[in-house]
């Protein structure tokens, strides 16, 4: 399609002009995957795996604090899914279920993780969903947050996501020029009114200034383009972390997300927004090795 064609022509263009590099607190490099390079971190241990990828805008960076916590514990993997961070998208890149799980499958083979834990959010939920449905024997369980339901997800795109950007072509563009905007405001409606936004803001607008993307057009139009019975019923097991104070989702049930996932434990984080893993990281990690531990009984 011609809409991620040009994604995948901005993104590059715009990295092959910055002269500026990312803060290297975290060491990351480049895998090959069968839809693209992504960009990863990996604290390399013989641990059990959990993989994180950060909810757009957000990037690798914004999780040293978190990762410093698990890393005692567990071989953690990160990645900028393709279209965010510092993964620049392909131009065949149409942010399907497939494709999501094509890269989190691709990530696993390159570093040769055999089994791992997906600790994904919101929209990357899904390719979550997806991997676990196409290589079960390689997702041991998912712990999610902010991910209900394909159809609520749908109904959440049509609330908050502009209209301009729901359309093809007309979204990358539109969504290539406000992108420094639409992060800085995204702040605002996700996280709770009382939280500091700076330190959010300063990572990602790092990030965006240094050649790093945010096509949220791609995955806003990818996700829509997918069959509600795409997910159908996945008896992994599975935790969700919920925000409770994330603005975004006020309409949004939490327990949809029973509808895919029959069998997943929902626990709300009540003074956390649309981030509750970087939000209250002590909190998280600690019920991230808890669900961790039931699955080694």
């Amino acid at each position: 399609m011609f809409s991620s064609s040009l994604d995948s022509r901005l993104t590059k263009w715009a990295a092959s002009r910055c002269k500026r590099t990312p803060n290297a607190e975290l060491i990351t490099r480049m895998v090959i995957t069968p839809v693209g390079p992504v960009r990863v971190f990996d604290s390399q241990s013989s641990k059990p795996c959990v993989m994180f990828v950060p909810d757009g805008p957000n990037v690798i960076e914004h999780y040293g604090a978190l990762f410093a916590l698990l890393s005692q514990h567990l071989r953690v993997v990160c990645f900028d899914m393709p279209g965010f961070g510092f993964s620049l998208p392909e131009p065949a890149y149409l942010h399907s279920l497939d494709q999501g799980a094509s890269a989190v499958i691709g990530v696993l083979n390159s570093l040769q993780i055999q089994r791992a834990t997906l600790a994904f959010s919101c929209a990357n939920g899904f390719y979550a969903v997806r991997a676990a449905q196409l290589a079960p024997q390689r997702i041991a369980s998912l712990f999610l947050s902010q991910t209900p339901s394909l159809e609520a997800m749908h109904a959440w795109a049509d609330r908050v996501i502009p209209w301009p950007v729901r359309v093809p072509v007309l979204g990358q563009i539109v969504a290539w020029f406000a992108r420094h905007k639409t992060a800085h405001a995204w702040y605002d409606v996700a996280l709770p009114k009382t939280t500091d936004r700076e330190p959010y803001r300063r990572v990602t607008h790092n990030a965006l200034s240094c050649g790093g993307c945010f096509c949220l057009a791609g995955v806003v139009q990818g996700l829509a383009r997918e069959s509600l019975a795409a997910l159908d019923s996945v008896d992994t097991p599975c935790t969700m972390i919920w925000g409770a104070k994330d603005r975004s989702h006020h309409h949004t049930r939490a327990e949809s997300l029973l509808e895919c996932l029959p069998t997943a434990e929902i626990i709300r984080f009540e003074d956390c927004g649309h981030f509750p893993d970087l939000e209250q990281p002590e909190r998280y990690a600690d019920l991230l090795l808890r669900h961790l531990e039931k699955l080694l009984r």
